[in-house]
C-alpha cells in the first residue's frame, strides 16, 4: 500500500482554505537527504527545483548547508542550516519555501512516515483529499510520482508546468 500525498491540495491548505493545522510527514531513511526531512521539502526539491547549473542558493548559503546530489537535486543539511533564508531570497524560481524553516510548529503535527502507526495517524490528521492510501503506483499522466518507496506525491513538476504555458 502506498501513501499518496496531493501536494497541490496541501498548498491550498497552506493558503488558509483548511480549518485545521496541517500535519507534516517526515522521512529519514534515504541516505542522501541530509537529515530528517519533511515529505514536502523532499518533493519540492525532487520535482520543483530547476537544478540550476550554478545554483545561487548553494553559493549564498553562509553555512554550506546546501549541496547537490548525484542527480543535481539540492539537498539541505538540517544540521548545518541556520534558517537565515538567504537561499529563499536568491532562488530565481521560488523553489525554496520559507515554511521549510518554521521550527516553532507544534511537534505533535510531525509524523514519522517510516513507522506504520505514525503513518496512520498522519492520514487521520490530514485534511480531506490531501493524503490517501492507494494500491496504485506511479502515474505520470495524472502527475503522480514515487518520491521514495511507499510514498507517492501528486504534483506538477516545473517541467510539466513549463509545457502547459
Amino acid at each position: 500500500m502506498n501513501l499518496l500525498i496531493d501536494l497541490n491540495k496541501y498548498r491550498e491548505c497552506l493558503t488558509g482554505s483548511c480549518d485545521s493545522p496541517l500535519p507534516e510527514g517526515t522521512y529519514s531513511k534515504k541516505p542522501d537527504t541530509g537529515g530528517q526531512k519533511t515529505i514536502r521539502e523532499l518533493a519540492v526539491f525532487a520535482f520543483s527545483c530547476r537544478r540550476c547549473k550554478d545554483a545561487p542558493c548553494i553559493e549564498v548559503c553562509p553555512e554550506e548547508a546546501l549541496k547537490k546530489n548525484e542527480e543535481g537535486m539540492i539537498i539541505r543539511s538540517t544540521n548545518l542550516c541556520v534558517a537565515c533564508k538567504s537561499c529563499v531570497s536568491i532562488c530565481p524560481f521560488g523553489t525554496m519555501m520559507t515554511d521549510f524553516y518554521a521550527y516553532k510548529r507544534d511537534p505533535a503535527l510531525y509524523f514519522d512516515l517510516n513507522d506504520e502507526l505514525e503513518k496512520k495517524r498522519f492520514l487521520a490528521e490530514s485534511p480531506e483529499g490531501t493524503a490517501v492510501l492507494t494500491e496504485k503506483g506511479e502515474d505520470p499522466d495524472n502527475n503522480i510520482y514515487e518520491l521514495i518507496p511507499g510514498i507517492m506525491v501528486r504534483d506538477y513538476g516545473w517541467e510539466k508546468l513549463k509545457s502547459l504555458e
